[in-house]
């Protein structure tokens, strides 16, 4: 048991495996994709039925592979990706032909995101991005307050002006998102209420300079600061490279000295 626990970790582990499980992962979400357009699905319904099934079947190969592989149940709970495939493949084996088949359809999508495990690049903007987080809620804290305030003066001034826009809070914190994008702010959503009321350019002008040109770019220093840090974590330190090259001096060191052992016996 324990060599086939060892063959089975072997071949999870092995990068050939890796990229036939993500080619499928890929093949899956094209699939997917094309079961949107009924045209196709309604032609070709018993094949994507039958792809669908014995895709869900592979990936209960890889997860049986995985599982036995894996040094115990609690090793293989405990990395998050391997939790949730084991969640979206026995989803699909309880519910298939159920109800609930097109949202597991969608949840099956998601395995897309294993790539990234993959893609070195991609690694280590996800480990910046996990970084910024804590630094994240802080700034998400302050752009609600700043939306929160700036949605009841608009609501309080430009109600009864453009109720489309901000007839109600939650329509106008809408149009708020809409104004800090930039998309369509001017002609579409402040000029109408400038034209009923001239002294309104001080409400946008403020939130734009405030919300855009200052919290939002809080947002792309914080990210831009932990991408940096994540690349100087997987550099070496200089003390490293030292460290490594002084072994490297003391294996030579010790080489030489047993050769001259050798020689003089």
């Amino acid at each position: 048991m324990t060599a086939f626990r060892m063959r089975c970790a072997a071949l999870a582990e092995h990068p050939k495996f890796t990229m036939v499980i993500i080619t499928l992962i890929i093949f899956n979400a094209i699939l997917i994709g094309l079961e949107t357009y009924p045209s196709i699905y309604n032609r070709h319904m018993d094949w994507f039925v039958f792809l669908d099934q014995l895709l869900l079947w592979l990936f209960t190969f890889e997860i049986i592979i995985r599982l036995i592989g894996s040094a115990s149940l609690k090793s293989f709970f405990k990395e998050p990706w391997n939790i949730f495939d084991f969640i979206i493949v026995a989803s699909g084996h309880l519910f298939v032909g159920g109800h609930y088949v097109t949202v597991l359809r969608i949840l099956r999508v998601l395995r897309v995101l294993r790539a990234i495990s993959i893609i070195p690049s991609l690694r280590k903007m996800v480990n910046a991005l996990l970084m910024t987080i804590p630094s994240m809620g802080t700034i998400m804290l302050l752009l609600g307050i700043f939306f929160y305030i700036y949605g009841i003066i608009g609501t309080t001034l430009f109600q009864t002006i453009s109720p489309e826009y901000f007839g109600t809070l939650h329509a106008s914190l809408l149009s708020l998102f809409q104004v800090v994008t930039l998309e369509s702010w001017a002609s579409g959503v402040m000029r109408p209420i400038l034209a009923e009321d001239p002294t309104s350019w001080w409400f946008f002008v403020t939130f734009i300079l405030i919300g855009t040109f200052v919290i939002f770019n809080l947002f792309v220093g914080v990210v831009v600061t932990n991408v940096e840090e994540a690349n100087q974590a997987e550099k070496p330190s200089p003390e490293e490279v030292k460290l490594v090259q002084v072994q490297k001096e003391l294996e030579e060191i010790k080489r030489m000295l047993q050769e001259q052992n050798k020689k003089s016996k």
